[in-house]
Parts: structure tokens; sequence; C-alpha cells
């Protein structure tokens, strides 16, 4: 058989096949594992199945095997579809190995060789086997750029019996497609042998030295060492290195921290610190070289301007400058648009120019020339040296104020990092690409530096005939121990020197229009760096979808995946700000924007290092964590070195992006070091709470809610949720049973009893479940367990549910409504559930609503199901229902919403009919949901009625209390209902108002029942008897041995002998739903002490029909006993 389908769909298992169709990518066999077969036995031909279909494998039999079973994708062909040939693998031993390529140029993947005839097998250790040894694949993402991600065999299909159908694969340890992953797998074809890769010279080097030797090199480091000296120069570039050099070995320890994608600093940070930093980061980064560009254009255009006679203007300076500019960014956007490898060739091109300049530089500093000298430049000269040691600030200069404008020049060290995506191997090329560019650049900017200090004089006239004539006592400058006196400008007014002229660089250097190429290299490979670093960063940022509306952005073209489209709006950026033709108030700010980011990085290395997780191993080893740390306190102090405003603004636009990227919850999973850290912090802290007793005042209600599928009781879920919100754990626990009915929209019911839980569907649902929880803002957990009943269940939960002291302490209950026409046995369950919980010491709580609670046989439910959940081309509703007799759908056992698919309790999967209508509700179920969201909205003015009958330690009064607390509850008000005597109305009263104000517990009224021990009326009593008959066993009526045996096979019967003794309990059951009725039936809400039954002493039977006559026909009762323990207190 053949399947003529090309290949699966994305995140899906491929078919099994037994044989290759024509255009398929996969060569599929079945696997025989050794059974205890005779020796002789024949070989039966492997059938095939579809792995998502669910379809079996025909199992055969092989002599000699270990054991039959299944496998899926056993080997990767070629695209054209042919089966790898044999004689590409080398047997060797026990051993088949695959000499063919993981990446091949082809994108074939062979890895498995022909072991019986036509058939190919995985052969591990000399058997054969579906166990796969270790294999790069396995560990790919779903979008793999360097080859296609193989799945290995599940625990399932190894560990489960051999006539168990393996569970479909979905992504294992929570590798789920998120974002930009979710794209279908790509195929390595041959065109991607057509991609355009750097090495780390070419792609990082070049672009990170050519980045930091700026114009500053040129024209502004002679004006630095001018005002600061050639000491205090040094120690500015050093500290600028020191910064760069810091988060440099951050950059490469992230680099180096697994694979490296495209997006350069916003990818290290978004992928270590989370997608609210990245992305904050990452469009200030993007939005900075983008402006960037602007930037380095007009510094272009002003120096061409300059160049220019006033003659040849075209216009005004201003405009030529916008005019020039304008030409330039065309001219720069026409070689990105080129492509890669055009922009490269280029940046070679202006590399070389620039370096001719410096050499050109250094060679005339060695070339003195009397000509040059009047204008300050007389060679190599001690005295010169140590005159412009020290500093020499003017003009309201000052450190810090040179600093800031020299900083900006060590601001390209990411130039090569941006490109990542473009790198033949980030991980090494960034590393050592950067690191030393940092280094080349330092020892140049130092050299210059010196140089600069040790052959020109601070001022100069230019003047030939400024020659000393006569004694000097009155000149004591270098210049003067060289024969000139520039005295005169101590006045002000002279055009030479370190001081005033910006282009002594070309008076130096032997060729004066080399330095001015030089600065046109500069600014034009800086622009360049930064025309290619933004759209490559702003594409990676469109890709995760982070922010809404600009997904339009991470499209590519071409071989290289260009970002055309975000080449076109740096260019619309940059364009506007040359425009402006005024970067002066921006470029602080743009300043600020870089060294944000590289704070960002720096911190990324602490925080990953300190949150210890062991996902964080970068291969390189030259960074500390504390060093990183201090680097990041440096950027930060930089900052407002540079621009106190500016920095301000920058931190308030990063904190405005992050918290909208946190508030927008973005659907992203990438192990950030924030989730590593957040886990230490949760395992520390819940370590250390185990070793402090708990006190009273520390109490609060932490909840086990047997609610089932959160969605099928919403009234139960919303309730709960209200008083544990920021207060208390709430559990959602779901007892899982195995065999349900399979039934479609016209209630066509089969029987489809499962022999075994189902483990991987319920992982499954725990995942999603919890997803739905979150996604509807309600803290709470979902745990599920498999048990044969409710109580076996419960116990599971009660006994291990938690953690340390998060443990629950209350365990809550939806009522059992339609007891009466179940199974009785259910009901025998239920009530030794509620025994088990006082057993372990638990709180009580039993929520009753007169609709009911549970709404998952109401089509529509199905809400939390995602798009790609729901299976295309299946038309039936599935409605799961609980095997067993008790079909209540006001029951809280979780048992009636097991089911044998990994859905909600009713759920549509795929596209219905168009023609197809929803049924009609009736009005019951109408009435069910009205009342089903009554506790999602704010409550209507009122009142909690608290009758608190008994002292169970305070549970009772506490959680109308924490109501209350709530913002949809701040209208309704506590009145508390108490028992007493007629006699003693007043004192009880007095009494209780003085506790309750003890407890701080505001209340409006308090009401003493003085009646409370009055007789029930008659025809209550009589509809209590007529409750009860169907389950009594009338022992009187027959033999004792009869009796006994009855009640063995039937302990809820009820016996004369226990009516008689709890005839008053019964009694004031009734009675008290008498008061209920005359005092609380307009109560927004109910909160009753519950009535206790003596385990063994009172039958399940009676205890139900107490619950049932308490609380019928009312408003919504909670029913509560705590554990006798104090959960409230007066003291301080």
């Amino acid at each position: 058989m053949s399947d003529p389908s090309s290949s699966p769909p994305a995140g899906q298992k491929p078919a099994l096949k037994s044989t290759v169709p024509p255009q398929s990518r996969f060569q599929v066999d079945p696997v025989a594992e050794a059974a205890a077969a005779a020796s002789g036995a024949a070989k039966t031909p492997p059938a095939t199945r579809s792995s998502r279909a669910g379809s079996r494998a025909s199992e055969g039999t092989t002599a000699g095997e270990e054991a039959k079973g299944r496998f899926r994708v056993v080997n990767f062909l070629d695209p054209s579809g042919a089966p790898a040939d044999a004689s590409d693998f080398a047997f060797n031993g026990d051993t088949v190995r695959s000499e063919a390529s993981l990446h091949s140029s082809t994108g074939g993947l062979s890895h498995f060789s022909d072991t019986h005839s036509s058939t190919y097998y995985l052969r591990t250790f000399g058997h054969n086997t579906i166990d796969a040894v270790p294999n790069i694949d396995f560990y790919r993402q779903t979008e793999a750029p360097l080859g296609e991600k193989l799945i290995r065999p599940s625990l399932s299909e190894l560990h489960d019996e051999l006539d168990k159908e393996p569970f479909e694969d979905g992504f294992t340890n929570g590798e789920e497609p998120a974002g930009a992953e979710e794209i279908a797998p790509k195929v390595v074809s041959d065109s991607k042998g057509g991609t355009v890769k750097f090495g780390w010279i070419k792609g990082v080097l070049v672009r990170c030295m050519l980045n930091i030797w700026g114009v500053m090199l040129f024209i502004r480091m002679s004006w630095i060492v001018g005002q600061a000296g050639i000491a205090l120069s040094c120690g500015i570039i050093l500290i600028a290195v020191i910064v760069t050099t810091i988060t440099g070995l951050s950059t490469s320890a992230i680099a180096t921290n697994g694979f490296v994608r495209g997006g350069g600093a916003y990818y290290l940070i978004s992928r270590s610190l989370g997608p609210e930093f990245g992305g904050s980061i990452g469009l200030i980064f993007a939005f900075a070289n983008a402006v960037a560009v602007a930037m380095y254009v007009v510094g272009f255009a002003e120096t061409v301007v300059e160049l220019l006679d006033v003659n040849a203007l075209m216009t005004d300076e201003i405009n030529d400058i916008r005019i020039i500019g304008t030409l330039t960014i065309i001219l720069l956007l026409g070689i990105s648009v080129a492509g890669m490898e055009w922009e490269a060739k280029a940046q070679i091109v202006l590399l070389i120019i620039l370096v001719a300049a410096i050499f050109n530089y250094t060679i005339g500093s060695f070339i003195p020339m009397k000509s040059k000298e009047p204008k300050g430049f007389f060679g190599y000269n001690a005295a010169i040296m140590m005159e412009n040691m020290g500093p020499d600030f003017r003009d309201e200069e000052t450190f810090f104020s040179v600093f800031a404008i020299f900083f900006p020049a060590a601001t390209g060290i990411l130039a090569g990092a941006n490109i990542s995506g473009d790198l033949s191997d980030p991980q090494s090329a960034i590393p050592k690409g950067t690191l030393l560019a940092i280094l080349i650049t330092g020892i140049v900017y130092v050299a210059v530096a010196i140089s600069n200090g040790s052959c020109i004089v601070r001022d100069a006239t230019g003047d030939d005939n400024d020659t000393i004539i006569g004694p000097l006592e009155n000149c004591t400058d270098a210049a003067c121990t060289l024969g000139y006196d520039f005295s005169i400008c101590k006045e002000g007014g002279c055009k030479y020197g370190l001081q005033n002229d910006f282009q002594v660089m070309s008076l130096v250097s032997v060729f004066g229009p080399l330095i001015t190429a030089g600065i046109f290299s500069a600014t034009l490979s800086s622009a360049l760096a930064s025309l290619v670093s933004a759209p490559k960063v702003f594409q990676a940022l469109c890709k995760d979808n982070i922010y809404p509306g600009i997904r339009v952005f991470a499209k590519g073209y071409g071989k290289n995946n260009e970002p055309l489209r975000g080449y076109v709006l740096t260019f619309v950026i940059g364009l506007a700000f040359i425009l402006i033709a005024e970067l002066n108030i921006i470029a602080p700010i743009i300043s600020n924007f870089f060294l944000a980011s590289y704070a960002l990085i720096n911190f990324s290395v602490f925080h990953a290092s300190l949150a210890n997780s062991p996902g964080w191993r970068p291969s390189f080893k030259y960074y500390n964590k504390w060093v990183s740390l201090a680097g990041a306190v440096l950027c930060c102090v930089v900052m407002f070195v540079i621009n106190w405003w500016a920095a301000l603004l920058t931190n308030v636009i990063v904190l405005a992006l992050y918290i909208y990227v946190s508030y927008k919850k973005p659907d992203v999973n990438w192990g950030s070091s924030t989730q590593a850290l957040m886990y230490n912090q949760a395992l520390s802290h819940c370590l250390h709470l185990t070793g402090v007793e708990d006190h009273i005042k520390n109490f609060r209600p932490q909840c086990l809610v047997m609610i089932g599928y959160p969605n099928a009781r919403p009234a139960l879920l919303h309730l709960v949720h209200a008083f544990t919100k920021n207060v208390g754990l709430m559990i959602c626990g779901h007892v899982r049973m195995v065999g349900t009915f399979i039934c479609n929209y016209y209630m066509d019911c089969s029987l489809h009893a499962s022999r075994r839980p189902n483990h991987k569907e319920m992982m499954s649902d725990q995942v999603r479940y919890q997803r739905w929880l979150l996604k509807k803002r309600i803290k709470a957990f979902y745990t599920p367990v498999f048990a044969e009943d409710l109580r076996q269940g419960a116990q599971y939960l009660l006994q291990a549910a938690g953690l340390g002291r998060l443990k629950p302490n209350t365990l809550v209950f939806g009522f059992k409504n339609n007891w009466p026409d179940g199974d009785m046995r259910d009901v025998e369950t239920y009530i030794n559930t509620i025994h088990d919980a006082f057993d372990l010491q638990y709180g009580v709580v039993i929520i009753r609503l007169k609709e009911g609670l549970d709404i998952s046989h109401i089509p529509g439910q199905d809400e939390f199901l995602s798009s790609y959940e729901k299976a295309p081309g299946m038309k039936e509703l599935l409605v799961a229902i609980n095997i067993g007799k008790d079909t209540d759908k006001d029951s809280s056992k979780p048992s009636s919403q097991s089911t044998s698919c990994q859905s909600s309790p009713l759920i549509i999967r795929g596209h219905l009919s168009p023609h197809f209508t929803s049924p009609q509700l009736s009005i019951v179920d109408e009435k069910l949901l009205a009342a089903s969201q009554q506790f999602k909205k704010k409550q209507r003015k009122g009142t909690i009625d608290v009758w608190w009958l008994f002292d169970d330690g305070g549970l009772t009064l506490l959680i109308p209390y924490l109501l209350t607390n709530k913002k949809k509850w701040t209208d309704c008000k506590i009145r508390v209902f108490i028992g007493g005597k007629i006699n003693r109305i007043d004192h009880d009263r007095r009494a209780m108002a003085a506790l309750l104000s003890k407890f701080r517990i505001d209340f409006s009224d308090i009401n003493v029942l003085g009646d409370i021990n009055t007789k029930p009326k008659k025809h209550n009593k009589e509809k209590f008897e007529e409750m009860i008959e169907p389950y009594r066993l009338k022992e009187d009526d027959m033999e004792q041995e009869a009796a006994e045996r009855l009640k063995a096979e039937e302990p809820w019967r009820i016996t004369d002998n226990e009516l008689e003794l709890y005839k008053a309990k019964t009694n004031r059951q009734i009675r008290l739903n008498e008061l209920l009725k005359e005092h609380s039936s307009t109560a927004n809400l109910i909160v009753m002490s519950m009535p206790l039954a003596r385990k063994g002493t009172v039958s399940s039977a009676l205890y139900m029909c107490w619950l049932e006559t308490l609380s019928k026909d009312l408003p919504p009762v909670l029913l509560v006993r705590g554990n006798h323990q104090s959960v409230l207190t007066f003291y301080s």
C-alpha cells in the first residue's frame, strides 16, 4: 500500500508506509523486535499504519528477533524519492554507520541501512531495534535551518505492551512550537547551497572595526587630546574599551550558548531574558540603527559641504547637506538591496581606504616639515609630549563632557552580531571577531592619542612670522623651545593646533586628501553597517510577532532571506532625519539606546549565571557573572554621563515597552533565564517555608477543588477563585476513570472501554487546561489523576497534592443535585470522600446551586481549544459520558468528565457542515448557563448570610470575610446568624458582636435564632420521610440474618435504630431549612455550618438526606466545616 500524499502536515509524524511512493521523502518500514518465537518461524510481511490517523500496523513475527513492534520514520530519502543506495553505507562489525553527510547539499539525510533485503532498519549495537542512537537531528527545533528535525521513538512505542496502540507523538519536554517556530519545517533544498554566509573576518571583524573607527578617529581625537591631555585621553579610551570588552565577553558567552539565529542584540537578549526585555530593546535598537544611518550620512554630507568652495554651493549650506545626504542614502540603499555579498565587498573597499588613511597619518607623523611648523606640527618631541600630558579644559568642557563626545565611537561592537543570521558559524565568529576588533581599534585609538599629543602643540597661529627673536624669558611653552611664540593664542582667535583645528590629522599626513577619503570611508561604512543591521534586527523582531501589526516586515526575499521591506522602512526613517539635518539633539538618545542594549546583554549573562540553569553552559569560558554585572552598571553610569535627560528618556521608553509586552503576554517560550531564576526562587522559598511552623495569623484557605474539567463547572471555579485569588492556593482536582461512551450529535452511543489509563492523553490535557486557566486569568493549578472511583482519586489528591507548605487544607465539592436518580454506590463513595477529608484534617466546603453546576453537556463549551487542536475532516460531536449509572449533570464527580479523546467534556473537532445549527437549549439549560456565570460578574447589592451555628475554628466566618474584600463582592454586607435561647438573645448578640469586633470583621447585623429548637412543620417532616423511604433497611420486617446480609451488601441503608438515635438531629436539619427560607431567601450567598455525621454510625443515605434537606430551594449555599483548628485570632 502507498499513500499518495507527498508529506505530512507540519508538526505531525509522517505516515508509515511499506513501500515508498515516488514523490515521498520518507522511507518507512516497521521494525520487528524479538519475541519468544520459534527458531524457524516464517516472516510476516510488515503492514503500514498512519500514526496521525491512528490505524494499526499488522504484526509480523521474525525468527530470532527480540519482539514485534512498530516504528515511524526510519530513513530520510533523497528529495527525488529514490531510496539511498546501499553503497552509501559502511558495515562495521555489529553496527551500521551511514557515511552520508548530515547536511548534504541535496538535503538527503540517510542514517539507516539495509539489513534484510529491501527493508531498512536502524541498527543499534548489532541488534535490530527501534531504539535510536544519539543523533543531532533529534534535538533540532521544528524550524531547522541546518536540516530536518527527526523524531526519536517515543517512550510509549518502546515501553507499552505490544497489543496497545501507541500514542500520537507531540513535542517532548514542553518543546511546543511558538511564534515563528510554528512554521512548517524547512526542506533543505539545492537552493540553500547558494546562500551567502560570512566567516569571522569578513562578517564580524571587518564590520566592527569599520563601525568603531568612525569620524571620531580623524576629526575629534586630536581635539580630545588637546582638551584632556594624553593621560586622560588614554583613560577615556581605556574606560570605553573596558565597557566594550566586558560587553564583548558577555556577547560571546551568550552567542556560544546554543545556535544563534538572525537578530543580533535582539535575539541574544530576548532568548536570555525573555520577550519582555528582548521586545523592548529590539524595537529601540532597530530604531537606533535606523537613525544612526542618518547621523553618519549627515556627517558625510557636512564634510563634503565643508570641502566645497562657497561659490560651489548649490543653494545654502543646510539644503546642500540635505541634497547630498539624500543622494548618499539612496546609493547605500541600492548597495544593501543588491544583497549582502555586494554590501560585504563595499565594506572591504571602505576598510582598505580607512586603513590606508591611518597609515598615511602614521607615516606623516614621522616626517616633520618646516612649512607645517607654524600650524603646530613639529614631529615627535619630548617637550611637546610633556606639555600635552595633562588636561587643559576650555569652553566649560570637563572630563565627563569630553568622555561623552568620545564614547559613541565605541558603540559599533555589535555590528557583526547584528547579522548573526548571515554568519556561517556565529558561535565561533562573534567572539573572535568582536573581541579582536575591540583590541585592534583600542590600540589604534591609544596610539593616535599619544601620537597627536607628542607631535602637535595645542595652539598655533599658522603665521610664519611668529618665530622667536630674542630672549625666552616670557615664553615657557614647548613651541618656544622650538623657535615659535604662540602666546598670542591665549587671548583666543588661533585656528591651528590640537584645540582649534579638527582637520589637524590632514596636516600631519603625507597626503591630505587621503585623510578626507578616510573620513568618507568611516562615515559611509558606519552608515552602511547600520542600514543593514536595522532591517535584520527588525525582521527578527517581527518574526517573533511580539508587537501586533508589524508582521508584514518579517517577510524575506531571495536566497539570503533579505528583509527588503525592512530596508525600505529604514531608508524612510533615515531620510526623514536627514531632511531634519539637526541631529545634535537626537545623537545622545541614539548613544543611550545602544548603551541600554549593552547593559542588558551584560545583565543577561549575570542573570543566566545567577539562575544556575543546567541549560546555561556557554562554550566561551572567559566570562564572570560579577564582571558582567559591573559592565551593566558601568553602561548605566555612562548613559547618565553622556546625557542625563537622554538616559532618563531611554529608561522610560524601555520601561513602557517592557510593561506593554508584559501585559500582552506573547505566546512564546524561549527558556529564558527569567524562568530559571523564578524556579530557583520558588524552590528556595518553598524549602524555607517548610522550616517555619504554621501560625494562625498566616492561615489562608488552600483549596483542593474537585471540579473535573475546569470549564465544566464555571460557578464552582469562579466562586472558589473569588476567595483564594492572591490569598491562597487553589488546585483543580480531576479524578479520571477508565471507560467512556462515545456519542455522536444524535446520541447514538457505543461503548469505548479502555483497558488501561491513557497517561499520555492526561498529560496533554494537563498542559492544555492549565493554559486555559492562565488565559482566563484564574490563579489555579489543574491536577488530574487516574483512579478506580472518586474516593480513591480524592485520596490520592488529598495525600499528595501540593508541595511543602503549599498544600491544600480545604476540600471543596459541588453538591450532587440528582443523587436520588443515580446509583447509591456513588453516594456512598461521595460521602466516604468527605469522611476521608476529615480523617486527613481537611476542612470541607460543599457548594450548591439549585440550578446545578455542571454545564459540560451543553454544546459550545470548547472555547479553550485552539484551532490547531481541531483536526479537520471530523464532523462528529464527541460527548463523554461516564460509564457508571450516575450521569448526574450536577455531580462534582470528576469521573463524569472522563473522556477517551484529548478534548473538553464536549468538543467539536474540525469544521461542521455549513448547514449545521446548534440545538435549541431547553429552559432548564438556559437557567443553568445563566447560573454558571453568576459569580463571574459583580454582585448586586445585598447580603452574605453567615449561619455560624457551630464553632469549626472560624473557617465558616473567614470565607465570607475574604469574599467581601474582593471588588465584585464589595456591595455585599455580612449578616451573622447564631443559635441561642429566647431568654438570652441580647446577651448572645453582644457576645458575638464583641467576638467579631476582636476579629476585626465588619458585619451589618447579628441575628440570634431563639426558635431554632422548635419542632419543624409536619408536612416538612413527611417530605423527609418520603425522601428516605427508598433507602431504609426496615430490619424489623425481615429476619436478622437477611437484614445483616443486606446491610453488608448495601451499607448506605438506613436502619430503624439509626433513625431513632438521630431523630433530633434530623428535625434540626428540617427546622434549619425552614429558618433559612424565612430569613435568607433573598441573600446573595448563604454560608452555613455543615452538619457532621459520625463515621460508621450514620449511613451515607441518611447523611445525604440531611444535606439535601438543609440546602434545598435556597439561594447559592456554601456548607462549610473547618477542621476545628483556629483560623482566626485576635492577638497581634
